[in-house]
């Protein structure tokens, strides 16, 4: 009976290594196991080439423990679950199946669809290409109108009877290009490309049918006007094998994929009696197993979109908003903002004239710094902007008109295009007076703290579990 246990024992630990040399786990965070294969995807991907703070696998290491710490996180307090959240996980995984579910069945159903329903409609009737000259003239035209219409017409036409045939097409161009009130056509000389039955007004249509290939009508009146017609080309209407290559390119520029797909989930779906979602699952889970690139890309869509939210509602959203815990943090860190040169703390204003400069200028006296945009702006109005602020805190270098009018600097100042006088007005300090001065990056210093100390609680929370001698395999296999 031993000797059966120990058979069996030793052949499970085979098969455990066997399972291990395919995909081993290079780490386990809060229990769930991470196989090599997804941790080199992620390695490899963030120090690829062209990225400038590359790490080792071991410096990495820790930044993919953080990362799926995060996850772990977001999982337990049940984010996945959340409508918002599963709504745009299923709509990636459907944007990853839909791809495999093209339909060439139906695609060449709608294709054909398609050239039936284009070929009835010129009911055996020739493709036309034709060119034209209009005169335009209105329905309610008056008697003088109309005869001035037809005098019009009739010289172009005389002209057009005198040109010699193997001339007449160029001719007839140039006179369209001169001529023709239908402006659209006229810069291509009268061109109309190509047309069939049902396509232009009958009146012009019932003439170009009349007309054979190189041959002109006499003027044709219609209910815009009167036209000549030159007749270039006439043939039948092609096979839908002549036709097909360029319809299919037609319904694939409208999403005819997508809609295949689509409607190949919603006929199994039915057919089925399940949901589309249950579906796209099922799919997603098959083309998972698969294809390994798909799966890891699945995986880190997956994750992204956990960390992100957990981190802004526990993190980010947090920082902030606690201005309190911004302003103890810059107390604490005062001498991580000093500057190592003086800081223009105002606005650079760019008026209309001189005189409205001297407006501007007498506003601001007595106004706080916060408000001094406002101010300098109020002498606008919806129609007529009189007035261009730019506000900040400048360093040199920052901005042209700064740097001359406050740090003495030789540089030429460029007007505002349609503001050609430039001053300023504000104050010039050598250090962050309070944490407004430096805001932008306190709150991001602050984020990255509290981000920190978040993640230090994770640690404590979540079992991490890495393997160093898988570690030491990475892309080494």
């Amino acid at each position: 009976m031993k000797k059966i246990a120990f058979l069996v024992a030793s052949l499970m630990v085979g098969l455990s290594a066997v399972a291990q040399t395919g995909d081993p786990v290079v780490m386990k965070i809060n229990g769930k196991n991470i196989t090599r294969s997804e941790f080199e995807y992620s390695f490899n991907k963030n120090n690829s080439d062209g990225v400038l703070d590359k790490k080792t696998v071991e410096e990495y290491v820790p930044l993919f423990v953080d990362f799926k710490l995060k996850v772990a996180e977001a999982e337990s307090q049940r984010i996945d679950t959340l409508s918002t959240i599963r709504k745009e996980l299923d709509g990636y995984k459907e944007q990853m199946v839909l791809p495999t579910l093209v339909d060439n069945d139906y695609i060449e159903r709608e294709a054909r669809r398609t050239y039936d329903q284009t070929a009835s409609r010129f009911e055996g009737q020739d493709l036309l290409t034709a060119s034209h000259i209009l005169v335009l003239m209105r329905q309610d035209a008056t008697a003088e109108q109309q005869t001035a219409a037809k005098v019009r017409i009739d010289s172009i036409y005389g002209v057009l009877k005198a040109v010699p045939k193997e001339q007449l097409a160029e001719r007839f161009a140039e006179l369209a290009k001169e001529k023709s009130d239908d402006k659209g056509s006229a810069q291509q000389g009268g061109a109309l490309g190509q047309f069939g039955k049902g396509m232009m007004i009958p009146d012009f249509e019932q003439a170009a049918y009349a007309l054979k290939a190189g041959e002109m009508s006499a003027p044709v009146k219609s209910t815009v006007g009167w036209h000549i017609i030159l007749m270039k080309e006439r043939h039948p209407f092609e096979s839908y094998e002549y036709h097909h290559d360029n319809i299919i390119k037609f319904l694939e520029q409208r999403g005819i994929k997508e809609a295949s797909a689509n409607a190949y989930l919603d006929s199994v779906a039915n057919e089925r009696s399940i949901s589309r979602a249950e579906l796209v699952d099922e799919l997603h889970e098959k083309l998972m197993a698969k294809d390994a690139e798909l799966k890891n890309l699945s995986q880190e869509y997956y994750d992204g979109t956990l960390m992100y939210e957990v981190t802004k509602k526990d993190v980010w959203d947090k920082a902030q908003q606690n201005t309190a815990g911004q302003e103890a943090y810059f107390k604490a860190h005062k001498k991580d903002y000093a500057w190592d040169s003086p800081r223009f703390c105002g606005i650079a204003i760019h008026t209309k004239d001189a005189a409205t400069m001297a407006q501007v200028k007498k506003l601001l006296k007595g106004v706080a710094e916060e408000d001094l945009a406002k101010k300098a702006v109020s002498l606008n109005n919806d129609s007529v902007k009189v007035v261009r602020v730019e506000r900040g805190i400048f360093k040199q270098g920052d901005n042209a008109g700064v740097d001359k009018l406050v740090f003495g600097k030789n540089v030429e100042l460029k007007p505002m295009a349609g503001y050609p006088v430039t001053d300023v007005w504000g104050k010039k300090v050598k250090a962050p007076r309070t944490m407004m001065d430096v805001k932008g990056q306190v709150t991001a210093d602050y984020q990255n703290e509290q981000e920190r100390l978040w993640v230090e609680k994770l640690r404590k929370k979540f079992a991490v579990e890495v393997y160093d001698d898988v570690i030491k395999t990475v892309n080494k296999h």
